[in-house]
Order: C-alpha cells, then sequence, then structure tokens
C-alpha cells in the first residue's frame, strides 16, 4: 500500500455508555481504533494519524506518526451528548488539508455507535465534496446499525461512484467483539484481503501481545516451543497432582503395600493352619504365580515337619523300614519346623522386609494365633513327659 494519513472519528456521545459491545460501547471503540491504527501505520512506516471527535467535531490530535499519542488521547474520551456526523467529517476533511506529506492519500475512519441525525440530502452532498477531494471514507457502523444503515450506505455509494472501491461501510451487529469484527474487514485487511500483520501481532497468532511472527520466525518459533513445554509442564503436574492421595503416598504405593500385607498375613494364616488351601497343590504349581509357589512351600514345610526328607533321602532299593529314631538323623540337618513355629523368628524376618509394618493388625492377629497354637504344644508335651 501507498502512503496515506488517516483522520480517525470516534464517538463520544451519551450511546456509548451501552454495554451491549463488551464491555462497554466506548471500551470495544478504543480496542478497535488501537487495531486500526496499528494496522494503518503497519501498512506503511511514514503513515500518519489524527483523532477528532463526531461530537464536537473536536480535533484531539494532528496527524501524526506515534500510535502512542494516538491512544493516550484517544483513552481522555469521555461520553457526553450527542453527534453531529456532517460537521465532524468536515472538520475531519480539514485537518486532512494541512496533512504535511501532501503526496499522501486521504483516508477519514469514522466509528459511528449513536444514530445520525443528518438528513440523506446534506449526507449526498458531503459525500460528493468528499469525492472531488479525493477522500476515501470507511465508516464502522455498530450500536445503532439497524437506524444508520440506509444513510451510511448512500453517504458510501456516493463517494465510491460507479466504479470505486476505495471506501467502505461495515456494519457490526451487537454480539462479537468490535475488534474482532474488523479483522477480516476490508478497513485493515492487506491488499490481497488476508488478514493484516497487525491483527496478527496483536494475538492473532496466540502469543498475546504485539509482536509480528512474520519479521522474526526464528522468534516466533522459539516462542511457540516455549509455550508448549510450559504447557506439557503444567499436564504433567496436573496428572501428578491427581494421583496423589491426600495422606501423600500415590495410590500405585498404596495397593502394592497392601498387597504385599495380605500375602504376608496368607502365610502366616497357613502356617497355623497347615490344611491345603484352594488354589495351592502341587498339580498347579507350574499355573502359580510367585507368591502363591512361596506360600506353598511354607505351607508345605510345616505340614511335612521334616518328615518328606528323610523319605526322600532313604534308598529306593530298601524293601524293609527303616528302625533309626530321630537321634540316628545327620546332626547336620536343621529343623526348620521348629524354626518357622517361632512367633520371635517369624516376628524378626517380617521386620526385615521392606514396605511391611509387623505392627499392623492382621500381622499381630495371625502372630497370636500361632503363639497360642505354641503355647498348646509345649502343654502336650509337657503332660506327655510327666506320664
Amino acid at each position: 500500500m501507498g502512503l496515506e494519513s488517516t483522520i480517525v472519528c470516534v464517538d463520544n456521545s451519551d450511546y456509548m455508555r451501552n454495554g451491549d459491545y463488551l464491555p462497554t460501547r466506548l471500551q470495544a471503540q478504543q480496542d478497535a481504533v488501537n487495531l486500526v491504527c496499528h494496522a494503518k501505520t503497519r501498512q506503511h512506516p511514514e503513515n500518519n494519524i489524527g483523532l477528532v471527535t463526531l461530537g464536537g467535531g473536536r480535533v484531539l490530535l494532528t496527524l501524526t506518526g506515534d500510535v502512542g499519542r494516538v491512544l493516550s488521547k484517544l483513552h481522555e474520551v469521555a461520553p457526553s451528548g450527542n453527534i453531529n456526523f456532517l460537521s465532524s467529517v468536515r472538520v475531519a476533511q480539514l485537518a486532512l488539508k494541512h496533512r504535511q506529506g501532501k503526496n499522501h492519500a486521504q483516508r477519514i475512519v469514522a466509528f459511528v455507535g449513536s444514530p445520525i441525525e443528518n438528513e440523506d440530502k446534506d449526507l449526498v452532498k458531503l459525500a460528493k465534496r468528499l469525492k472531488k477531494e479525493k477522500v476515501n471514507v470507511d465508516v464502522i457502523n455498530f450500536g445503532e446499525e439497524g437506524e444508520n444503515d440506509a444513510k451510511l450506505n448512500k453517504f458510501i455509494d456516493t463517494i465510491n461512484g460507479r466504479e470505486g472501491t476505495g471506501s467502505h461501510l461495515v456494519s457490526v451487529p451487537p454480539g462479537p467483539m468490535l475488534s474482532e469484527a474488523l479483522v477480516h474487514s476490508p478497513i485493515v485487511a492487506g491488499e490481497d484481503g488476508q488478514p493484516s500483520v497487525a491483527t496478527v501481532g496483536m494475538g492473532g497468532a496466540g502469543f498475546g501481545f504485539d509482536f509480528n511472527p512474520e519479521e522474526d520466525p526464528e522468534l516466533a518459533l522459539a516462542l511457540r516451543v516455549s509455550m508448549e513445554e510450559q504447557r506439557a509442564r503444567q499436564e504433567a503436574e496436573a496428572r501428578k497432582a491427581a494421583s496423589e492421595t491426600p495422606g501423600g503416598e500415590s495410590a500405585e504405593r498404596q495397593t502394592g503395600a497392601t498387597n504385599e500385607e495380605d500375602m504376608l498375613q496368607s502365610a502366616l494364616a497357613m502356617s497355623v493352619d497347615p490344611s491345603p488351601g484352594p488354589g495351592f497343590t502341587p498339580d498347579n504349581f507350574e499355573a502359580m504365580t510367585e507368591e502363591q509357589q512361596i506360600a506353598l512351600a511354607l505351607q508345605m514345610s510345616l505340614a511335612d515337619g521334616g518328615s518328606a526328607m528323610d523319605t526322600d533321602s532313604a534308598p529306593a532299593s530298601a524293601g524293609a523300614e527303616s528302625d533309626s529314631t530321630p537321634a540316628d538323623k545327620p546332626s547336620t540337618e536343621e529343623d526348620y519346623t521348629e524354626a518357622m513355629s517361632d512367633p520371635a523368628f517369624l516376628q524378626g524376618v517380617l521386620a526385615n522386609l521392606p514396605g511391611v509394618d509387623p505392627q499392623s493388625q492382621e500381622i499381630q492377629s495371625a502372630m497370636s494365633q500361632l503363639t497360642k497354637k505354641d503355647d498348646k504344644d509345649k502343654k502336650e508335651g509337657d503332660d506327655k513327659g510327666a506320664k
């Protein structure tokens, strides 16, 4: 695009207090003016912008290339009274005549958010004068778009003439944000009809601040990677927090500890009651888990009482029954049955197992039963010796 000087006319009537455009018409207009100013200055660095009010036709700022000054003056606008579209556009036309760059194209961008009280014939007369002076006009019609639409359409058509396309009318109904409705409009779009770099820099790329990724692709890529990494970290922390229980332990650790205590309790119960339980027979030994095989070995050692070891060690050719007594057994053979029946020994083994609480209620109950059985066996042995 070529060089251009633009006067922005803002609506400062009492209608701008309405909240049908979030948060109010006045603040929605400020955001839209911000978008237009950035679009104009980025189309060419030498473009100039001025500011005029539609209510009273007051020149807030003459043509300048400093967008910061324009926005600073814009925030001083306060709703008061009604607008006079006809006289305010004439003031904007005079401000354009005093532009420093005479080779700059002339344009007026008017934000109309209240009813236009001027007659149609007066608007047509003004439009013919603007066309003669080669001044293009863009009008953003919002708030009272239904009432102003017919007048503004005739006004823009008169400026454009039969073949002209330099002036535009954009009517925005209540609902969407005013600035978002202008992103794809010909007022701020580039020559190819695509959103201008200003709209991309003002959050279109998802960066949330005034940055044009087309000017520095490497920085844009670094920002995207950084945001993705931050999002991944936040998701990981959320998953970790969801898996943690109020006590601070994960559900997996609690489940593993519970399963280990249940297995030990089952082994202790079998040491008290040596009768084999379901699923623990030697027939399906290969199908058992490692924990079940350990429990079965413990059960068989307690049930056999060492007799199976004596039978296996006897020669197969021996036809007569052995008359040997327990005193005849080798002195190096250890009696594991007595050790496994000793509550103190089992208590020491359990205390050395990781993740096992020997003081839990289940283990203490099983140890109590084992102690009672051991006391009963000792009592029976003492009675036999007395006889």
